[in-house]
């Protein structure tokens, strides 16, 4: 028997949700495949630093708020009070059994999970050291590069001060902070300053733009600035940050605009940048773009013929959910020569502030520039039932449709669950020619009292709007 030329068909670097979906697909079509990941644990930035561990604060901040406000429970005069720290105990017991979950599809696949870093010295070959520093040669085929993003962090802004976070470190805060200034108003950003809102510290919130994720509907951004200032935090619009300064008991921001905030920590939440430079890409002549990101074709193949890359480290969207599509595309090219899924136009975004945020289509502004003629139908969530049982009813459901074929365009959602929610309407707007209506939320009987009901009152209130 002729002796196999490389120790593996594969070999992929990151084991987040990217690198996931690309070894399980690879494993599962017969492939030799192993896993290198640098940190001690599997799962990458998704589940340690980024959706798991904030989407557990969220959810424990949220019911935190939802108890105190209610008078069925909260029947005493001060308000139950949890700490930073509190709740951040609960979200590793979520990563805990998420590394549990994920350790057992590389166990059941019979993917070798190998820890160490990787770089590469040719294009067949990779220098893999471990944590005691001992070294081996590992060859494949092919790589898939899935080594993810880390925040952007500024030279100007000393992150070794105590009292300095970005969105990876915040994770490690022990005090109990009584203020806090977030300097990037993007997803992160906005999502953090719901978090720290809801226990109760006071928030300056620093956006470099002019409004709150303007990619969104400009009704859904208007109501996250309202539901934010209403909650108490301070929104400053149009500021870029000249100097940040730590001291031993606060932080003090300078705005270029001559603003002077202090507050007890500072979280930097403003970009992010690709986990490139210990990869050594240049021996096998990849150049990445100056955010550490790796250019790829439709196939997700690099330049080198034999190395794939997907998730962040390749850019847009740097979603989880899409990282796992894009491993799983890129898998099935390296093993058939391309791929023809790709991933769907309309990717749903879920933003989870308080309330939770969720959209997929196009938005009013996007359509009047197109002069698509459209128009809006909308439901309350303080009319359903269902809202006003469980007492969520700030929020709406917005459904965005042609006005002559009536074929749905845009969904928004603001509001709790709207991240779920979303789905139903996604679903109807995937079908293809005639199964993409607005009627089929009129037509359809829905379970009541749910939160789907708002599909039905939505699509009937657009129907009015047309027909009168």
């Amino acid at each position: 028997m002729a002796k196999t030329k490389y120790d593996y068909d594969a070999i992929v670097i990151g084991s987040g949700p990217a690198g996931e979906g690309a070894a399980m697909k690879l494993a599962k079509s017969g492939k030799r495949v192993a896993m290198i990941e640098r940190h001690s644990s599997i799962g990458g930035g998704c589940t340690h630093w980024g959706t798991i561990p904030s989407k557990a604060l969220r959810h424990s901040v949220s019911r935190l708020i939802e108890f105190n406000a209610n008078p069925l429970f909260s029947r005493q005069d001060i308000p139950l009070h949890l700490k930073f720290s509190d709740i951040l105990d609960h979200s590793q017991s979520v990563i805990r059994r998420q590394i549990k979950l994920r350790g057992s599809f590389y166990e059941r696949n019979g993917v070798p999970v190998l820890h160490g870093e990787a770089s590469f010295k040719d294009k067949h070959t990779l220098k893999f050291v471990r944590d005691d520093g001992s070294s081996d040669d590992i060859t494949a085929a092919q790589f898939v590069i899935a080594t993810g993003s880390r925040p952007y962090r500024p030279k100007s802004i000393d992150f070794n001060h105590p009292r300095v976070y970005d969105s990876d470190t915040v994770l490690s805060l022990k005090h109990d902070p009584r203020s806090i200034i977030i300097v990037g108003a993007g997803v992160i950003g906005c999502e953090y300053a719901s978090i720290f809102r809801g226990l109760g510290v006071k928030v300056d919130l620093v956006n470099m733009r002019d409004r709150l994720l303007s990619f969104l509907d400009t009704e859904i951004s208007d109501a996250l600035s309202y539901h934010l200032r209403n909650s108490g935090v301070v929104i400053r619009h149009g500021e870029e940050f000249a100097k940040v300064e730590g001291f031993d008991d606060r932080v003090v921001l300078t705005t270029e605009s001559g603003k002077i905030m202090q507050a007890d920590c500072l979280l930097f939440a403003n970009g992010r940048s690709g986990n490139v430079e210990s990869l050594q890409v240049g021996n096998v002549d990849l150049q990445p773009n100056g955010r550490g990101q790796l250019e790829v074709d439709d196939n997700y193949r690099t330049s080198t013929d034999n190395i794939y890359a997907v998730g962040d480290i390749i850019g847009y969207p740097s979603l989880a959910s899409a990282a796992y599509d894009q491993g799983r595309f890129a898998a099935t090219a390296m093993i058939d020569g391309k791929c023809e899924k790709k991933l769907i136009t309309d990717i749903p975004t879920g933003i989870y502030t308080i309330p939770e945020i969720s959209s997929v289509g196009a938005t009013e502004e996007e359509l009047t520039a197109k002069k698509v003629p459209y128009e809006v139908g909308r439901a309350q969530f303080k009319h359903l039932a269902r809202a006003q049982i469980a007492d969520t009813q700030v929020g709406c459901l917005k459904l965005l449709f042609h006005r002559e074929s009536r074929k749905i365009l845009g969904i928004h959602c603001f509001g709790e669950r709207a991240a779920e929610i979303i789905h139903i309407g996604q679903a109807i707007m995937e079908q293809k020619g005639k199964g993409n209506t607005l009627d089929y939320f009129i037509d359809t009987t829905f379970n009541y009292p749910t939160m789907a009901e708002a599909y039905r009152v939505a699509a009937l209130n657009g129907i009015n709007r047309v027909d009168g």
